[in-house]
């Protein structure tokens, strides 16, 4: 895994910590998941996410929120309740906002920086 520079404290490093998608959230396959937390504040975590090829409903509480930047790989979110679908590859961010529900779909294994961020 990579590090996170922090101003005034300089490269952050944690322990990976691997899981796998709720069984009743489960869409395609069973893909193992690896997080990297490298920062942590009262409001706000941030790190680097890998995941296999595969696919599980998520539901953003309405106090979260989620900014990334896909290092590798391709992402696609499927919004449960519209055919609104948004695609994110190397070099691209998205926004995942407070209350969205819908599916999250890893189409090509990847590794991602992610913005956590409780409003």
């Amino acid at each position: 895994m990579s590090a996170i520079s922090v101003a005034g404290q300089g490269p952050t490093q944690s322990e990976r910590t691997v899981d796998f998608p709720r069984p009743d959230r489960l869409v395609k396959g069973n893909p193992e998941r690896h997080t990297c937390s490298l920062y942590e504040h009262p409001n706000m975590d941030c790190g680097i996410w890998q995941c296999e090829v595969g696919a599980w409903n998520i539901v953003f509480a309405p106090n979260k929120q989620e900014f990334f930047t896909v290092i590798e790989g391709h992402v696609r979110i499927h919004h449960k309740h519209s055919n609104i679908m948004i695609e994110v590859g190397p070099g691209e961010a998205g926004i995942i906002p407070p209350g969205f529900e819908g599916t999250f779909e890893v189409v090509e294994a990847v590794k991602k920086y992610y913005v956590n961020v409780a409003v």
